[in-house]
């Protein structure tokens, strides 16, 4: 049995990761449900809680903005973000982009109707932005994997 070559490996870590971001996603807004459905005090574990979701929305945005696999050898990496990920990737982030501005519109014409807590806006307004182009992003490769 023959080892594989560096492109099918990575065809197989593109794949992976087309798979991975959605659920990345998912983890992430499993993350928020619990910050939005508990009371917001100044206890020490709700300065955790928001350290961890401040730390994890850095690490998914690098993850979004670079493609990921930093581990992974310069070359490998050359492979991962060709010109076809730099262009889906370019696509999501943008589609993440408009996601926030809009939570930001909506939670604007909310906090009229109902004061919001100043941390509240923020927050979804990352988090959905995010989750946005985590989502759509992997949709993207997933159907580059596809077609191509």
């Amino acid at each position: 049995m023959s080892e594989k070559s560096l492109g099918e490996r990575a065809d197989e870590l593109t794949s992976r990761r087309a798979r991975m971001f959605p659920m990345m996603a998912i983890i992430f807004l499993a993350q928020q449900a619990s910050y939005l459905s508990d009371t917001h005090g100044s206890r020490p574990v709700d300065h955790f809680k928001i350290g961890a979701w401040i730390v994890l929305s850095l690490v998914l945005l690098a993850a979004l903005y670079t493609g990921g696999f930093w581990m992974k050898s310069r070359q490998m990496r050359e492979l991962l973000n060709d010109e076809s990920t730099r262009a889906n990737r370019a696509t999501a982030l943008g589609d993440g982009f408009l996601a926030a501005i809009l939570t930001a519109i909506a939670c604007y014409f909310i906090n009229q109707q109902e004061p919001m807590r100043g941390d509240e806006p923020a927050h979804l307004v990352v988090t959905l932005g995010i989750v946005t182009a985590l989502v759509r992003f992997g949709m993207l490769e997933r159907r580059a994997s596809r077609d191509g």
